[in-house]
């Protein structure tokens, strides 16, 4: 048999890489001869920059920048083997996890560090970027992040403002650094929230990022605000695009300083891994993530796996912590079947510890249905 495991992370415990390692352990102990070809996933948010660097054979750079208050981190990102393309998440550097809860506040924080990333690539000779965007710590529409690329933001009297989403509203000029990098610039963006309003960056995100509800409109003006400069200034309406909320307004800054565009995450892994020609004389997928439930039918991953296998009537078996999905729900992802790998009744700590275990015997499982 031909096996190809396209799993995504299991959250928690497990890394894609992982995953496919215990699955690999599990078909072993049924058919030794089999071929397995391991192609880790990623939705295009957290563990993205790993799986991509990972499948075009490259390599990952550690630096020190900003986190979203200013005080030094380290953070990662990947570049091809071929040198060509940078793998950027802003979580690395911009992200909630940076913060204790108590520091959350999208009035203070800022995007600088993402950009400081986006510099040290650029510093490779890069000539793409893909940037995931999610899990941001931040509100400032990638103010912060152009900051660090050498665009500039003034106030009325002419003096510079730090970028944060406090402070766009003072923001009434935008300087264009002399040199602007000329790169292709993809951005993994899955929420088609557009920039301000009810449904905007603010209103939608601003409360996990540590927003009050009284504080929502402040916030929400300052973007109003900001995207009422970028159109009187570069013609550009950012407001109303679809997206350009994510991460609190990054997905509008990227398109503006960046020239970048919005592309669903899962679509870009599913290009740069080459999945679909990895599929070839293929004659079962495993994939799988750590909760099967109503999020995974709002995601795109496990459907744009099953819609690739389905041309060429290759049937998926998904294994997860949790599974939560009615038979008739799994059929709309277009899984042949899926199971959860608990072995019974256990604590989310047990779940979390052993998890390569079970995994592993679930696919013992699964393997010996289908072997047999």
């Amino acid at each position: 048999m031909k096996i190809l495991l396209a799993p995504d992370k299991f959250k928690g415990s497990l890394t894609a890489s992982e995953v496919c390692k215990a699955m690999t352990d599990g078909i072993r102990l049924v058919d030794e001869t089999a071929d397995i070809l391991s192609v880790p996933m990623a939705d295009g948010g957290e563990g993205t920059a790993d799986v991509l660097t990972q499948a075009t054979g490259g390599t990952w750079h550690t630096v020190t920048v900003q986190n979203p208050l200013g005080r030094p981190v380290e953070a990662g990102y990947g570049i091809s083997g071929d040198g060509k393309t940078a793998f950027i998440e802003m979580a690395q550097a911009s992200g909630l996890r940076l913060l204790n809860r108590s520091e959350y506040n999208p009035f203070l924080t800022n995007t600088f560090g993402t950009g400081e990333l986006i510099h040290h690539a650029i510093s490779k000779n890069v000539e793409r970027i893909v940037l995931g965007i999610g899990g941001s710590a931040t509100n400032d529409a990638g103010t912060g992040m152009a900051a660090a690329l050498g665009w500039r933001f003034l106030n009325k009297s002419g003096q510079e403002v730090r970028p944060c989403g406090g402070n766009l509203v003072d923001m009434q000029s935008i300087i264009q650094p002399d040199q602007r990098w000329n790169g292709t610039v993809e951005v993994a963006c899955d929420v088609t929230n557009p920039l301000v309003g009810p449904q905007g960056a603010t209103f939608i995100y601003g409360p996990q990022k540590g927003a009050k509800p009284t504080d929502l409109p402040t916030l929400d003006a300052g973007m109003v605000h900001l995207a009422g400069l970028i159109r009187a200034q570069f013609g550009l309406d950012l407001s109303a695009i679809p997206g350009a909320g994510a991460a609190g307004g990054l997905g509008a800054g990227a398109v503006l300083f960046l020239n970048g565009k919005l592309t669903e995450g899962v679509n870009l892994v599913i290009k740069h891994t080459r999945l679909a020609e990895q599929l070839a004389n293929v004659d079962l997928v495993l994939t799988g993530e750590g909760r099967i439930d109503n999020q995974t039918l709002q995601g795109k991953l496990i459907a744009g796996i099953t819609r690739l296998a389905q041309e060429r009537s290759i049937p998926v078996v998904a294994l997860c912590g949790s599974l939560k999905l009615r038979p008739d729900e799994l059929d709309s992802l277009g899984l042949t079947s899926a199971f959860s790998i608990a072995p019974g009744p256990i604590s989310l700590d047990n779940a979390l510890e052993n998890a390569a275990e079970y995994l592993q015997r679930a696919t013992f499982q699964v393997m010996r249905l289908i072997v047999k």
